[in-house]
């Protein structure tokens, strides 16, 4: 591939990847998801809830590093979604010192809620893609998102 192709193509990307983390990162965009999903939760803990359930067992360090918050505050919100009874903190499996948050069976039925609400605001979104187009752009963005992970890979 010719590098000014590759060049203004990694621009394109790299603006669409930007449109996309501004969307998801407004907080109207919680509030429309939790209001859809018919639960009732502090907007603030809903990404952290989201990603306990996803990732977790997970460690508040790494909790925070994926939200970009300071882990000061991920500590008190995930203390704060343990009060309700949405996670739960237990010994690391590979290092029993490190504390590590799990969803419990309450806060994945919150999750679980979440995701009916996501699919049904998303299935609009897509709505007028081919199941061709949404299994390619599935497939390619999967791939991306690994790619980038790597922490060998350049941002």
């Amino acid at each position: 591939m010719h590098n000014t192709h590759i060049s203004s193509q990694l621009a394109a990307l790299h603006s669409a990847v930007l449109d996309i983390v501004a969307v998801m990162n407004r907080p109207q965009r919680d509030e429309l998801l939790i209001q859809a999903a018919g639960i009732r939760l502090d907007r603030a803990l809903f990404p952290l809830l989201v990603g306990i359930e996803r990732f977790g067992p997970i460690g508040v360090v790494e909790a925070a590093d994926r939200l970009g918050r300071d882990y000061t505050t991920v500590s008190r919100q995930v203390a704060r979604l343990e009060s309700l009874g949405l996670v739960e903190r237990r010994a690391g499996a590979a290092d029993k010192r490190v504390r590590e948050a799990v969803a419990t069976a309450e806060g994945k039925a919150m999750t679980d809620r979440i995701d009916v609400a996501r699919e049904r605001i998303l299935g609009g979104v897509f709505a007028d893609w081919s199941a061709e187009e949404l299994d390619s752009f599935t497939r390619l963005t999967r791939r991306f998102a690994d790619a980038i992970r790597d922490p060998s890979a350049d941002a």
